[in-house]
């Protein structure tokens, strides 16, 4: 939201649950630098016919930030769909349920 755009990668790891994903490193790299207000996240890769979507766990530290953002997923041929959060990670659980 405050017009910078922090990049991140998929880091793999012989061990998969030990690798990073592209998001969680984007994000952490953002509040890193001082960004906490979000707008937008794109997620792209060259994966081929599919769209590519964020797993389950870099859902949840997306919604950390609010439900109310775009996310880009794409196809490697260019093309696009727009997702809110909230549609990708429904009846979520966030900040303000630790108050309840």
């Amino acid at each position: 939201a405050g017009g910078g755009f922090p990049t991140g990668c998929n880091v793999e790891n012989a061990c998969y649950s030990l690798g990073m994903c592209a998001e969680r490193t984007a994000i952490q790299k953002a509040i890193s630098e001082g960004h906490t207000s979000f707008r937008a996240m794109a997620i792209t890769s060259d994966m081929g016919n599919s769209f590519i979507v964020p797993c389950g766990a870099c859902r949840q530290v997306m919604r950390e930030f609010g439900t109310d953002w775009d996310v880009y997923l794409t196809k490697a041929d260019g093309t696009y769909i727009v997702k809110r959060l909230e549609e990708l990670l429904p009846l979520s659980f966030g900040p303000e349920d630790l108050k309840k």
